[in-house]
């Protein structure tokens, strides 16, 4: 994200104040935002719509929001209410209520700022609810899963309309989620009735080799509808892969005294498996460890920090090894600084 100089950024928030004119106040808040407007697109009833609406504060001083307003009973919000600092990140978070409400939902949500100064954002969200289309439940919800282990979801899709209308492919956002579509019921007389009950199994399969991380994004249902706007229904996935090994914290901030007392920092080290810690290696001589010398499902890491008499910042990495075969390295960055001691 391009980031704006927070000098200037102060001498001009002083300029819009002095002019006394709440319009010429408005800019500096809207540039913390990368996007301002979504379009959930068309969804299905049920179906989860979720945006974030994310930011950062790109001042000196802190930044705080008084309140989040929205035009629309469908959208529900989420906002931080802490002071934000500087280079924080934080998001406005816009839920879509697709059970309560149906059809075209256009709504505007009002960021009210108060610190440094008072401003304003709008933003815009966008949403076609479908009430012929339901999903059960409305989201892939994998929840937590262990890297290496497969697992399957399945959502009912339910259709009431035409006859003729069918899914006619599933695409997914990767390439370890694979899909399964099964027409279960197609219901209904075309002579005597004009409308027909389609339902089909959506079985959600993640493959065993899914990476680590947050499982995100949208499975896209591609329908024979004939409107361009309401072919493709999106599915949303949600679910965190565990890591097969993982070490928490992954960085450290402290403080230290030239010449004081060493500082002790604990680190944890966990897999799945029993294993044992082979090796550990630092970019700084003033870290030192205990290594473990037994095979264990998890192991915790006493590290010391002894200053010297060098003062000034601390920026170092710590690299661990262990017996897990196909394991990746893991690290620890360590950042602090060395105070000079008080004088007495």
């Amino acid at each position: 994200m391009w980031k704006i100089n927070p000098f200037w950024c102060v001498v001009a928030l002083v300029f819009w104040v002095a002019t006394g004119s709440p319009a010429m106040a408005q800019p500096w808040a809207k540039e913390m935002f990368k996007e301002t407007s979504h379009d959930f697109g068309t969804v299905a009833r049920g179906a989860k719509a979720e945006f974030a609406f994310r930011f950062e504060n790109l001042y000196l001083e802190d930044v705080h929001i008084k309140n989040v307003r929205t035009s629309c009973g469908c959208a529900n919000l989420k906002y931080p209410t802490e002071v934000i600092k500087t280079y924080e990140q934080k998001s406005i978070v816009v839920t879509v209520d697709t059970r309560s409400f149906l059809g075209r939902k256009d709504a505007t949500v009002t960021v009210e700022f108060d610190k440094p100064f008072r401003a304003d954002v709008p933003l815009q969200i966008h949403c076609y609810i479908r009430r012929d289309v339901v999903f059960q439940p409305g989201v892939v919800q994998f929840g937590t899963i262990k890297q290496g282990q497969a697992a399957r979801r399945k959502v009912i899709v339910t259709y009431a309309g035409r006859p003729d209308w069918k899914i006619v492919s599933v695409r997914s956002p990767h390439p370890f989620i694979e899909t399964k579509l099964t027409e279960t019921v197609r219901e209904g007389n075309p002579a005597y009735d004009r409308t027909t009950r389609v339902t089909y199994d959506l079985e959600v399969e993640l493959k065993p080799d899914a990476p680590p991380g947050y499982l995100s994004g949208h499975l896209v249902l591609k329908t024979n509808d004939a409107d361009p706007q309401k072919s493709e229904v999106p599915l949303a996935i949600d679910g965190v892969i565990e890591a097969a090994l993982t070490v928490r914290p992954a960085s450290f901030t402290f403080l230290a005294v030239s010449g004081g007392e060493a500082r002790r920092l604990n680190a944890v080290v966990q897999a799945a498996k029993p294993f044992r810690v082979t090796q550990i290696t630092c970019t700084d001589a003033r870290f030192q460890w205990t290594l473990p010398t037994v095979e264990a499902t998890h192991h915790i890491l006493p590290i010391r920090f002894t200053p010297g008499t060098e003062t000034g910042k601390v920026n170092a990495r710590l690299r661990i090894k262990t017996s897990l075969p196909g394991a990746p390295e893991l690290m620890i960055d360590l950042n602090g600084e060395v105070a000079a001691a008080p004088e007495e």
